[in-house]
């Protein structure tokens, strides 16, 4: 499922979606340093991964989507599962927020890119 072929290999590696080996971002996945900033083309295959002002608006709903389930989930796990305080299971939430909310906006950013542009493993090869 998460072979170099796949568009999961490349949202979830955060790499380029058409040729699925260039980085989408500039900096590692967990890093404060620049952590939103994407350079304007793939290195590899030269895909502008910035087409269109406001193209990653829709990363923005991703995002809300993902992250409401995650904070749901965690505090019932938290709160019913291991019989925590309501008041410690969004504590909890807060800490493990702080520190993943980088890669939410990264993961968002590259699913959105992922259902706009096709796989092409031929555009590595031919740059």
């Amino acid at each position: 499922m998460f072979d170099k072929h796949s568009k999961w290999y490349s949202i979830f590696s955060l790499k380029c979606p058409k040729c699925h080996e260039g980085d989408l971002f500039e900096t590692p996945t967990f890093s404060f340093r620049k952590p939103f900033d994407m350079p304007e083309a793939c290195p590899v295959c030269e895909q502008n991964y910035l087409p269109e002002p406001g193209f990653y608006y829709g990363a923005m709903f991703i995002s809300y989507g993902f992250t409401a389930w995650l904070c749901f989930g965690f505090v019932a796990l938290f709160h019913w599962g291991f019989d925590w305080s309501v008041e410690a299971s969004f504590a909890l939430l807060l800490a493990v927020g702080s520190f993943s909310f980088v890669y939410i906006f990264r993961l968002a950013r590259s699913s959105w890119i992922n259902l706009m542009v096709k796989y092409e493993p031929q555009a590595a090869r031919t740059k």
